[in-house]
Formats: C-alpha cells, sequence, structure tokens
C-alpha cells in the first residue's frame, strides 16, 4: 500500500534531514525519504524512542494542530503518545537514490501523490568547496535544479530547502536579520544562494511556494529517538570537542584565542537540532494552510564562545578536556548571532532546548553510545 499523501524528503538519512524525518513521523506524516548516502546513515532511518524520551515538542506541536490526525490518535494519554514513538519509523518509505538520477526523480512524483518537499540533500563541507567547487555546483545547484523540474512536472507546489547562514557572508551588523546583504565567501555558501535564488524564480514563473529556512549552527542529538549526529570527516566543533572528552581525540583544536569576543575565542549561534526540526514542520503548516513564501532564520539568538562550549563540557564529564591553540583559520568571523524574530512572528516557532547544557548534554548521550 503506497504511503498516504507524503511528504518527499531529500537528505533525509543525513544529520539534520534524519531529525525532521523522524519528527514528520512521529507526528503521524509518511515520508519518502531519497538519499544517496554518501554522507547520510540508512540507520537513522531506523530509529526507536529514547528510554527516558522528552516529548515536551512533540507535543507543542501537536498542540498546533500540526499532527496528521489521518495516521495517529490524539486522545490524549501517555500510552497512545508511546506508542505513536514505537511505530513511528514504519511511516518512512526509503529510496536509495541521487538527484541526479532524473528517472527515479520523475518516479517518485509520478508513483506518490506528495504534498510538500524538504530538500536537504547536499554536501556541506565549507573548505572542501573552495577546494572543489565543481563537486557543489554539480550536487548543490544543479541537483536541486533537477528536483524542481520534477515538482513542476507533477505540479507539487510547497518545498521547505535548507539554506545556511553562510548566505551571508561576513556579518555587517549583528544579530543578523533575513534582510542582512547576501554576500557568501565560499562555494557551499553561494551554491545555496543560487538554489534560493531559483527558488524565487520558480515561485515567481511556476507558482511554487517555498520557505527557505537559513540555519546557524545545528547542534545536540534527538530527546525523543536514538539519533543524532555523525560526520565522516567530523569537522563540527562539538562532535571534536565531547570526542576528546570520551578519549576518541587527544586534543581538540582552538583556531585563535586573540579574537574581539568576551574571552578570545569565535562566538557562534548554536541551535538544537530538534529546535531545527520543528522549525521544518510549522514551516510545512505554513505552506500547508496557505502561507506565503518566506525565508527565516533559525538560531537561539544568543551566542556561545568556544571556552564557554569548553567549559560547559568539562563540567558535564566531570574531567578536564585537552586543547591546542591554533592559528586563526581565513575567513572564519569573530561572531555570528542571527535573529529569528521572524520565525517566532510568522511560524510561531521557539526554541524548545535553547540552554548549551542541554544542547551539549543531548549530544554527550548520543556520542558516548552512538549507533552510527
Amino acid at each position: 500500500m503506497h504511503p498516504r499523501n507524503p511528504i518527499l524528503v531529500t537528505g533525509g538519512a543525513g544529520y539534520i534531514g534524519s531529525h525532521a524525518n523522524a519528527l514528520l513521523n512521529a507526528l503521524g506524516f509518511d515520508t519518502i525519504v531519497l538519499d544517496s548516502l554518501v554522507y547520510g546513515h540508512k540507520q537513522a532511518l531506523h530509529y526507536a524512542p529514547l528510554p527516558n524520551a522528552t516529548t515536551s515538542l512533540l507535543e507543542s506541536l501537536k498542540a498546533t494542530n500540526m499532527a496528521n490526525t489521518s495516521n495517529i490518535s490524539l486522545g490524549g494519554g501517555h500510552k497512545s503518545l508511546g506508542e505513536s514513538l514505537e511505530t513511528a519509523h514504519k511511516n518512512t518509505t526509503f529510496i536509495h537514490a541521487d538527484l541526479s538520477d532524473k528517472a527515479t526523480l520523475d518516479s517518485i512524483f509520478s508513483t506518490y501523490q506528495i504534498q510538500a518537499v524538504m530538500h536537504f540533500a547536499a554536501f556541506a563541507y565549507v573548505g572542501e568547496s573552495v577546494k572543489d567547487p565543481s563537486k557543489y555546483y554539480h550536487n548543490n545547484i544543479a541537483n536541486s535544479l533537477n528536483l524542481l523540474e520534477s515538482m513542476r512536472k507533477a505540479n507539487v507546489k510547497n518545498i521547505i530547502f535548507s539554506s545556511t547562514c553562510a548566505t551571508y557572508g561576513h556579518p555587517l551588523h549583528l544579530p543578523i536579520t533575513e534582510s542582512h546583504p547576501q554576500n557568501p565567501i565560499n562555494p557551499y555558501g553561494y551554491s545555496k544562494l543560487v538554489v534560493e535564488t531559483m527558488l524565487k524564480d520558480f515561485s515567481h514563473a511556476y507558482g511554487i511556494n517555498y520557505v527557505i529556512l537559513r540555519y546557524f549552527n545545528a547542534a545536540g542529538a534527538s530527546m525523543l529517538f536514538n539519533i543524532g549526529e555523525s560526520h565522516s570527516p567530523e569537522t563540527h566543533l562539538i562532535p571534536l570537542l565531547l570526542q576528546t572528552a570520551l578519549g576518541q581525540r587527544e586534543f581538540l583544536s582552538i583556531y585563535g584565542d586573540d579574537y574581539p569576543t568576551k574571552d578570545g575565542s569565535c562566538v557562534r549561534d548554536y541551535i538544537h537540532i530538534d529546535d531545527l526540526a520543528s522549525a521544518h514542520i510549522l514551516a510545512l503548516k505554513h505552506l500547508l494552510n496557505g502561507g506565503k513564501s518566506e525565508a527565516f532564520n533559525l538560531g537561539n539568538g544568543s551566542g556561545f564562545s568556544i571556552f564557554e562550549l569548553l567549559e560547559c563540557a568539562s563540567n558535564l564529564c566531570n574531567k578536564k578536556i585537552p586543547y591546542t591553540i591554533e592559528s586563526r583559520r581565513e575567513g572564519d568571523p569573530a561572531t555570528l548571532i542571527g535573529d529569528s524574530t521572524k520565525a517566532k512572528q510568522i511560524l510561531g516557532w521557539k526554541a524548545h532546548f535553547a540552554s548549551i547544557e542541554s544542547i551539549l548534554s543531548s549530544a554527550l548521550s548520543w556520542h558516548t553510545n552512538p549507533r552510527y
């Protein structure tokens, strides 16, 4: 039996995509996950609820009438919620393919009655994009065009796009609002900006409705399911920090301690992965309810320095974490903080897990015993 009006989730086996997919499933939505598994993990689609799952975020989304009531019971009571978590993974249909495969894309749209697309599939290593821009323009731009063409042919009108604060480049003011000039300083950021432009053009010409979500620093692991962050190679600060704390790395490299910040280290805006996933749910609700095309920043609106993260992780692990100071990396701004006021006002979004303790403790639980 075919899934009922599923959401197509491209890159749904990756870090951010898998968390959005699991939350969609927990809310009763059927999903089609299309992933090449170059960076994704199939195990991220075969998830189970955590023994001590935190359900407050899920309950708040249900309270906004965002659940697909045709698929799950909303009668209240812990049992119905527990059952929906236990069986949520069954709402995912996995297709191992790449967005360059136009025939498979067209087949998905002709086989299933897709009601919306969440587009996560992309390469996302900034340094690699500088060394090999062709790879990024092919995968992030040309393949996104394939997706949009298939949507257009199938008359699918709604898409939520995973973009990035890297489209802004060096900040001219803080916090960064959506009206900040977009001047990316690397091919990765530029590739995302080109897709944003394509969405605006396709919206004007073909009536496709979009929500663009510009993330700041995604971090942490699911508070509901046994999924988390796993990259190869790992370049994100919090996994590197916790792997060092757990003895899996000799030391943490900190690039620069002479920035004009409170303690000399870079300051970044970290957003819990579940809060990021919930924004995709609310963006979907916005589009399905006829909301107009918009772009939104997603961040906490407050920044944490590397040394603050180091201190918090040391307290959580009850040990000193070894680190070395390296020279600054070219292109690293001292501070990046986003203003998410627009998402709060229009989508009704808010960060449920805003504290750095919440973010780090969920990540630590995952990295202590990762499944993949």
